[in-house]
């Protein structure tokens, strides 16, 4: 039995260590596939179904106003932040306060983030919000979507923004850190189980199966702070 999961890029690291396990112990198959969350309700919108959905808080809320989660299915399994990210090995900018992120950016040769990813969405805004959106708009490049260490850890890109959680699933990426506190947003990752699956029990064994104590552990190496 194949399981199949739409799931936002911040779960991209967990996922990749957890399935393995899962399917090993269930007997069960998951094809997952990553997308930002506003791509992903697109595709809902479009017709694609899933069995599970794993997405943002507010992307999830929505999927059950619309009818398509199963009721009292949701659960909250992290919390992550936007970080910066470098190739392994590079000097790593100094982000210990909103002055010196500021410098980084300003002093970085190039930086990108997504298009339409709740991380290159918020850094848009932010560098607005900082005042120096002038002076790095020559030097950012705007991704459609997928994981931004990867162009970072080809060096291609001098920094890159995005969820923690994602940068750590780049293994030539290197993360320098998360935003000061002052100007971090924070996602929250939710599972929850796909109204009109044809695999009800296997999909809400996976979900389980992402709240216990071992998957807990994989959340903490890979960036989100387990909530479940």
């Amino acid at each position: 039995m194949e399981i199949k999961v739409l799931s936002s890029g911040a779960a991209t690291a967990v996922l990749a260590n957890l399935v393995p396990d899962f399917e090993r112990a269930s007997g069960h198959k998951v094809s997952a596939a990553y997308a930002s969350t506003n791509r992903i309700m697109s595709r809902i919108q479009d017709g694609e179904t899933a069995d599970v959905v794993i997405l943002n808080g507010p992307g999830i809320e929505e999927l059950i106003k619309q009818g398509r989660i199963v009721p009292g299915s949701r659960v909250d399994l992290g919390r992550t932040g936007l970080g910066i990210a470098v190739r392994k090995g590079a000097v790593k900018p100094d982000i210990s306060s909103v002055e010196a992120l500021k410098q980084a950016l300003i002093d970085a040769r190039s930086i990108a983030h997504t298009a339409t990813g709740a991380s290159g969405v918020y850094f848009a805004g932010l560098i607005e919000r900082l005042g120096i959106a002038e002076k790095l708009r020559p030097k950012i490049k705007v991704i459609s979507g997928g994981l931004v260490g990867e162009i970072v850890a080809k060096g291609e890109i001098e920094i890159g923004v995005q969820m923690v959680s994602e940068i750590l699933a780049v293994p030539g990426a290197e993360l320098v850190g998360p935003l000061p506190p002052e100007v971090q947003s924070i996602t929250v990752l939710c599972a929850a189980v796909f109204s009109g699956t044809r695999h009800p029990g296997a999909a809400q064994a996976l979900v389980r199966f992402l709240t216990t104590p071992a998957a807990a552990r994989v959340m903490r190496d890979k960036g989100p702070e387990p909530l479940a």
